[in-house]
């Protein structure tokens, strides 16, 4: 899984936006990735409620971290309240 993510960080230094499928499960103990699919989407525990919001912050929080971008460089184009999400990263 780190190879992976390794790989995504790597995709992410051109100049053409990257998309990040994932499947968020909300109100969990810890915020973390548990699993990547084999359609390649990240699986994440989330520990925020999805309420008003606060899921979808939760997420590009981790992952601006995780992947060393700016949280405004990460939007949900679809899924915003919905489990399964489409991120776009610039």
């Amino acid at each position: 899984m780190e190879e992976i993510i390794q790989k995504f960080k790597q995709s992410l230094n051109t100049e053409d936006p990257q998309y990040l499928r994932v499947k968020v499960i909300p109100k969990s103990p810890k915020t973390k990735i548990i699993n990547i699919l084999d359609d390649g989407t990240w699986k994440i525990r989330l520990k925020a409620v999805p309420e008003k919001g606060k899921a979808n912050q939760e997420l590009i929080k981790y992952l601006s971290k995780l992947l060393g971008v700016s949280k405004n460089q990460i939007s949900i184009i679809s899924g915003q309240t919905d489990h399964l999400k489409l991120l776009r990263l610039s």
